[in-house]
């Protein structure tokens, strides 16, 4: 298992850093949020992203993709994190096209991935139900009626929701919320009778929303993958979005890490700039020793994804043990970011606070620290 990125992986972060750096710096997530854009992204830009092939990275040939692997979408969502770029390719292509990649027929793949690949449609998928992340603790019901079924309950916090052309809904089919065995998955076209969204408030200003569906009418082709049997695809679909999420933290929390180190070098305090102060000195260096910490099991999470030698157990505790060690860094760095700004750190004015805002949504997104020490130790145990 290779901890490092191949030469051809290195020219794909390279190029991302170069494209993001001009044309989506931080200040482009600075307008978005002053604008109150409600899809919390630049649709052109979002384009352009699409025209790298960024959308084709996961998917294997057959299906129009590029076949680059894990580690491939790793560099850039780490490049992405560095300058904040709001996009859904967490959203639609590691999320929900993994969903139709990894359960869907062959009718929706082909009707659905090619468009996504594309950048002409966007799926966005519903999953939680609560405000922390439990996939196995889904209530919402799917009943069946004739040929079809009907759907009722809620979702709270769905990614990039508002603008989505469908969504790949999580509901329970058979047992009790807390069992894995018993979910369905759905494909629920946005503009289906009974289907309302609303937007959700969190302080990144990205795009979340929430989604009810009162007594939605699917015909039987909605059904994505086996019923009752959607918990092996949902979970792996999951490990992809943990982990590509951990690389954004870890490249959030180093540019974070880089800014805070030219500050005090650049800041001047009794005629001597403030890094040459034992106290801070040992503030950073703890902070760029997690980072190396951190960046190994990023690393390594992203190599358990495209190693398929590795069992589910295996795969997930490696995406868990990356998503946690991520978020525990990236919480850390800009913690101490804010403080050795000093008072400057808490205002607007500084790009500190954007980036600790979108840490904190990120840590949460996808199960928190809590979640994935669990998630670690009951994997260990079933093994």
């Amino acid at each position: 298992m290779s901890l490092v990125y191949s030469e051809e992986q290195r020219l794909l972060a390279d190029t991302a850093s170069e494209f993001l750096a001009a044309r989506s710096p931080v200040s482009a997530q600075r307008r978005l949020r002053d604008e109150g854009s409600a899809e919390g992204f630049d649709p052109a830009l979002w384009q352009e992203m699409v025209n790298l092939g960024w959308s084709a990275i996961p998917f294997p040939e057959a299906l129009g993709g590029l076949e680059f692997g894990c580690k491939g979408l790793g560099a850039v969502f780490e490049q992405i994190g560095s300058k904040l770029g709001a996009a859904p390719l967490l959203s639609s292509i590691v999320l929900g096209g993994s969903v139709l990649e990894l359960a869907g027929s062959a009718a929706q793949q082909a009707e659905w991935l090619p468009a996504l690949i594309a950048g002409e449609k966007r799926i966005a998928l519903a999953l939680d139900e609560q405000p922390r992340h439990d996939p196995a603790g889904t209530a919402l019901a799917a009943r069946r009626e004739g040929e079809g079924w009907v759907l009722t309950g809620d979702k709270v916090f769905v990614v990039d929701g508002l603008g989505a052309d469908a969504f790949v809904v999580v509901a329970r089919t058979a047992g009790t919320p807390g069992e894995t065995a018993g979910l369905s998955l759905f494909l629920v076209p946005a503009a289906t009778a009974g289907v309302q969204l609303s937007p959700v408030k969190l302080v990144d200003s990205r795009n979340h929303a929430r989604l009810r569906l009162d007594g939605v009418p699917l015909p039987a082709t909605a059904l994505v993958g086996g019923e009752g049997e959607a918990w092996a695809a949902l979970d792996a679909a999951l490990d992809r979005g943990r982990v590509c999420l951990a690389a954004e933290l870890l490249g959030a929390a180093q540019a974070l890490f880089d800014t805070t180190v030219d500050y005090l070098k650049t800041r001047v305090q009794f005629d001597v700039p403030i890094g040459s102060f034992q106290a801070l000195q040992h503030r950073a260096a703890w902070c760029f020793t997690h980072l190396q910490l951190a960046r190994s099991t990023v690393m390594a999470g992203l190599a358990a994804l495209d190693d398929r030698s590795l069992d589910a157990a295996g795969r997930a505790r490696l995406a868990s043990l990356a998503k946690w060690k991520a978020g525990e860094v990236a919480h850390l760095v800009s913690r101490e970011a804010v403080q050795m700004h000093g008072g400057m750190g808490v205002t607007d004015e500084l790009d500190v606070g954007l980036f600790l805002k979108r840490i904190r949504v990120a840590q949460a997104c996808l199960g928190d620290g809590d979640f994935h020490c669990q998630r670690y130790a009951d994997a260990g145990a079933g093994r």
